[in-house]
């Protein structure tokens, strides 16, 4: 394939610019950031990936893409996307290309990408969402023979709200069951794991929408509680312009995850990036993050 395309110099204004003002309207930010970066990732290579889609359920949600490299060898890695969206919205598509560009950059570097759809509130209230997102892990490790994966190799990320849903599949015994989580490691995208319906939270009326409203079970309900010395192996990721408490709640889990497993996660910090950036950055020649998920599943700790 050919080389990635840079972030253009009017891009990295446009980022330092709203960086500092990005709480003050963030879906504006969000749509300014998606508009900037599309055509950036259009150029990006996507030679021989082949792309279907698979239905997992009856609603229109329960659904995914599957990115196949486009060569086969000895059996490969799988990355399963879990796009944000506040519990209430988002997509698995925000544009054409993204949230598809974190998939296509895993594809092109020999790994099975899914980008993962499914159920928002209030058709689906806690833990419906993670285990949407638990069927589709089981659907990738049944198939992994036809997909040329690995099954003791499938790798989990989230984004935002993403991220909040794969932790509690990933840590809450509760929600993945008896049969276990099914993952080689988790990525966690400036997720949102704790619960809370605080002031400082603009979108606090949308986690209620699926953890309910009564604060006295957010702590139950949050993925970070639910973090122990057995955890599986995780890399959190935020950026220097978060959404409120993001930030906050992303560094919350790096400590438990080191007090409980006597050493610190692997963490990436991306300077000049804000929320949405974080991720959409993936797949171009600046991409910081791209390169520690690669490394990640090379070496899950």
């Amino acid at each position: 394939m050919g080389p990635l395309p840079a972030i253009p110099e009017e891009v990295w204004a446009l980022f330092d610019e709203i960086g500092p003002r990005w709480r003050e309207n963030v879906s504006g930010h969000v749509k300014m950031v998606c508009e900037a970066l599309t055509p950036v990732l259009k150029l990006a290579p996507k030679d021989g990936i082949e792309v279907h889609t698979v239905s997992y359920g009856p609603h229109e949600r329960q659904a995914f893409e599957v990115f196949t490299p486009p060569s086969a060898g000895k059996l490969r890695p799988a990355l399963l996307f879990v796009h944000g969206g506040a519990f209430v919205e988002g997509s698995r598509n925000r544009t054409d290309e993204i949230y598809s560009n974190v998939l296509n950059f895993a594809a092109s570097n020999g790994i099975v990408g899914i980008n993962v759809g499914y159920r928002l509130a209030p058709d689906a209230i806690w833990p419906e969402a993670s285990k949407d997102i638990g069927t589709v892990v089981r659907w990738a490790a049944s198939h992994a023979e036809e997909l040329g994966v690995d099954p003791a190799r499938i790798f989990l990320m989230g984004h935002s709200a993403g991220g909040a849903h794969v932790a509690s599949w990933a840590y809450d015994k509760r929600v993945h069951g008896g049969e276990g989580h099914g993952l080689a490691g988790l990525i966690v995208a400036s997720g949102r794991v704790r619960a809370d319906n605080l002031p400082e939270n603009p979108n606090a009326r949308k986690v209620e929408a699926y953890y309910g409203t009564d604060a006295s079970i957010f702590d139950d309900r949050s993925p970070v509680t639910h973090v122990t010395a057995d955890s599986v192996p995780t890399l959190v990721t935020w950026s220097e312009f978060e959404n409120p408490l993001m930030d906050l709640y992303c560094s919350e889990l790096v400590h438990r995850l080191a007090q409980a497993k006597r050493r610190g996660p692997p963490v990436v910090y991306c300077p000049r990036h804000n929320h949405t950036s974080t991720v959409a950055q993936i797949n171009t020649a600046d991409d910081l993050l791209g390169p520690a998920i690669l490394d990640f599943i090379d070496n899950p700790r």
